[in-house]
């Protein structure tokens, strides 16, 4: 059995690559999961080459048969979880009267249903880390545009409000059971899903690191510290 151990959705690039290379650093054995097999798997080899103790599952979080899967496989690899991060994420502009119902559900699918059915998955686990050092960890990667909604992301901005929350109420059901539950709002992240983002430079952007070091925080905070949610804004953002 892993000494720590973490199970990272949407982890093949941008923030969930980062968190996963940040607690790997810190000594944690990971499950990595993505869409993209071969994406995936190119990630989790560079994770690896740097001594990281890794697994890939490649997995669509659209999907509970695979979901169920990816939590048991992780479980028999290694036999606990101390932190989940609900990463995987789809977002898709345009107007509301423009949106098909097909680009609705698949946002709603991945955005909110997977981090409730995962988190649902994962409690047992959690609970068992959290009975032993009162320090398991969920985070759930929302969006600014979760707390301050968006035109043209109706449909993402709505799913990311969802994830704020079901991060409030899984806060008030597990905060007794040595679990922590923190909702991560960030503005613009300079990572693929913000390619199509003018005007703004990655550079200028909020970067991957930066929630990194927001999960490695959450996780040297004492016991009787809970942080509910961190909003991640770049210089000259209105509030």
């Amino acid at each position: 059995m892993a000494e720590r151990a973490a199970l990272i959705t949407g982890g093949s690039s941008g923030i969930g690559l980062a968190i996963a290379r940040a607690l790997g650093e810190d000594g944690y054995s990971l499950t990595v999961s993505a869409r993209r097999p071969d994406k995936l798997e190119a990630a989790v080899a560079d994770l690896v080459e740097a001594g990281i103790d890794a697994h890939a599952v490649p997995t669509n979080m659209a999907s509970e048969e695979e979901m169920i899967a990816l939590v048991e496989e992780h479980t028999e690899r290694f036999g606990r979880l101390d932190v989940l991060v609900n990463n995987a994420g789809v977002g898709i502009g345009g107007a509301v009267a423009d949106h098909t119902t097909k680009k609705l559900d698949m946002q709603l699918d991945v955005n909110l249903r997977a981090v409730y059915l995962m988190t649902r998955q994962s409690i047992p686990l959690l609970k068992l880390a959290g009975a032993e050092h009162h320090k398991a960890l969920i985070v759930n990667i929302a969006s600014i545009a979760g707390k301050f909604g968006q035109g043209w992301l109706a449909a993402y901005s709505a799913t990311k409000a969802g994830v704020v929350g079901l991060s409030q109420a899984l806060h008030k059901e597990l905060g007794d059971d040595g679990i922590q539950v923190t909702a991560f709002c960030p503005a613009f992240v300079a990572t693929p899903m913000t390619d199509w983002v003018d005007g703004v430079p990655k550079e200028d952007m909020i970067q991957p690191q930066d929630l990194a070091e927001a999960v490695r925080y959450l996780l040297k905070t004492s016991p009787a510290c809970r942080v509910p949610e961190i909003q991640f804004i770049r210089p000259g953002d209105a509030l």
